[in-house]
């Protein structure tokens, strides 16, 4: 990385100066390389250290760097690809039961959101399934997903009454039920407190939160909240409207 002095542009400073600085680690370091200090970056760019912390937070936010202390500031990996697909309609077996990994399942009201989606009344009990995704050995996502009684009318209540394998039991019924397709939907929103603990983010943190309905009989069956970690993940929709989550490396080849 040399010397670069920063001309006079209209956007903010630190923003110019987070362009720079993610170009030179595509091109100047490795992933897990340790960056110089914050001073002789300030010097090399020719920037004042508040610009220099600013950008760098950018970057942090993004995903391209790690900030931890006692180590320094290190170039992160490439984001996680994972596909996100009518596969996942597959809630028994296959890729979707080995991304998705079953915590717990409790009987519950829905939010006001949710339980409109699912046409439900607001004091109407459901089960609440709570799942975390983990690819490569790192958590990505967590999901909560509502599913009315009337979706598994064959579950039975004395069949594990809490915990994992409650929730495959409830999955396998929803699998029975033969679902006949699905919608979604993509926003960026913070981290509760509870969904934070599972991706290892602090409270208030970026992520994407994917929502996606399943249809069956002329109805909804369940609704889907699935929370991904921004930092760690790209979504992208292909040419077939499924929805995927793309290596950061094939997104540069391919621009």
């Amino acid at each position: 990385m040399g010397t670069t002095q920063l001309e006079s542009v209209q956007e903010p400073k630190y923003w110019h100066l987070k362009t720079v600085l993610s170009e030179a680690l595509d091109s100047d370091f490795a992933v897990g390389a340790v960056l110089p200090n914050e001073r002789d970056l300030a010097a090399r760019f020719g920037v004042a250290r508040a610009t220099l912390r600013q950008a760098l937070e950018q970057l942090e936010l993004e995903g391209r760097l790690h900030r931890r202390r006692g180590v320094g500031t290190t170039v992160a990996p490439p984001r996680v690809g994972i596909a996100v697909s009518t596969a996942q309609h597959d809630w028994t077996g296959g890729v979707a039961d080995e991304a998705w990994q079953p915590i717990d399942c409790a009987t519950d009201t829905a939010p006001a959101a949710v339980t409109a989606m699912l046409d439900t009344s607001a004091e109407e009990q459901v089960h609440v399934v709570r799942r975390i995704r983990v690819t490569h050995g790192q958590s990505v996502a967590a999901e909560l997903l509502y599913i009315p009684a009337s979706s598994v009318p064959e579950l039975s209540a004395i069949d594990s009454p809490s915990g994992p394998a409650r929730a495959r039991s409830v999955l396998r019924e929803l699998h029975r039920l033969g679902l006949e397709g699905q919608d979604r939907s993509v926003e960026l929103g913070s981290a509760r407190a509870d969904d934070a603990k599972e991706l290892d983010r602090l409270p208030g943190a970026p992520v994407l939160v994917v929502t996606t309905r399943y249809f069956a009989a002329g109805g909804t069956a369940a609704v889907s909240v699935a929370t991904y970690r921004a930092d760690t993940c790209r979504l992208t929709f292909g040419d077939s409207g499924a929805l995927e989550i793309t290596h950061d490396e094939q997104a540069r080849q391919a621009s």
